[in-house]
């Protein structure tokens, strides 16, 4: 899970300040986990958290394709149907949770 999120984050161009904020860890806990040295442990709320992320990248990823501009042009940009802007909602909980429910709802459409 924790490589997921470090790829993702990167396709996306998620900070590693913004990953941490996201999954309620610290910038320096971040950073060991894009260097490899920390995993997240799988009964945590961080791996929850962490599985939700990975569930928006890839349900974006299968609306847009393998488009990681389209994918990253909607998450920094103004969604009045979610009332902000997608990467800034995702910091908290309840903004992560919305935005994949947003995002799973256009897939069922498709």
């Amino acid at each position: 899970m924790t490589k997921a999120v470090v790829r993702a984050a990167g396709l996306l161009e998620v900070s590693q300040i913004r990953i941490a904020e996201i999954l309620g860890v610290s910038s320096a806990t971040a950073s060991r986990m894009a260097s490899g040295s920390y995993q997240l442990a799988e009964d945590s709320k961080q791996w929850e958290l962490a599985a939700l992320f990975v569930r928006l990248f890839r349900s974006l990823d299968a609306i847009v394709g393998s488009s990681d501009s389209v994918a990253k042009q909607w998450l920094w940009s103004e969604n009045k149907a979610l009332g902000g802007i997608p990467g800034e909602l995702i910091r908290t909980t309840e903004g992560l949770v919305r935005a994949v429910h947003y995002l799973d709802a256009a897939r069922g459409r498709l």
